[in-house]
């Protein structure tokens, strides 16, 4: 009798796990197709409503998508001004005399190498027409070399160009 007990509780034991594999199978069905539900082709199914979570799923993944594009885009192009602005960053090892540098070379030509107001020239509006005639990483150099000689640092002649609106 031990054997048919043993048997029918085996037998009992089978029938609980088909009925919970079953249970499981059809609950996971279920899951799945209330999760990817909302994952089916945009083209078959109509324009989201507004103020829906899918609407603002689709408009966070446009924005997301936008975003990123337009750093790409930006990352890709650079100007003349931004080259003078690397080479006078490795020139000014220390940043915050370059920030002050840049402030000043900002001030007088907006990085503009072929800037002119009266008889002052270039970069750093210096008076020397020899100065004029160099390119924009030979006036920062000529720039640095002067800031240097006559204030001995960047921020010194800025602090100066604050007070006196010239350096």
């Amino acid at each position: 009798m031990s054997s048919t007990v043993a048997s029918a509780g085996q037998i009992k034991g089978v029938v609980m796990t088909r009925q919970i594999k079953a249970l499981t199978c059809g609950f996971t069905n279920v899951f799945d197709m209330y999760l990817t539900e909302g994952l089916r082709s945009t083209r078959s199914q109509r324009a989201p409503k507004a103020g829906s979570s899918r609407a603002r799923l689709v408009l966070w993944g446009v924005l997301c998508i936008q975003a990123v594009g337009l750093h790409s885009a930006e990352a890709k192009t650079i100007s003349t001004a931004d080259m003078y602005k690397l080479y006078a960053h490795s020139r000014l090892v220390n940043f915050e005399q370059y920030q002050c540098f840049s402030k000043l070379i900002y001030k007088e030509s907006r990085w503009n190498v072929n800037a002119k107001n009266g008889s002052h020239y270039g970069l750093g509006q210096m008076r020397s027409t020899h100065y004029r005639d160099l390119d924009g990483f030979r006036q920062i150099d000529a720039s640095i070399k002067y800031i240097t000689k006559r204030y001995g640092s960047m921020c010194n002649a800025w602090r100066h160009h604050i007070k006196r609106n010239y350096y």
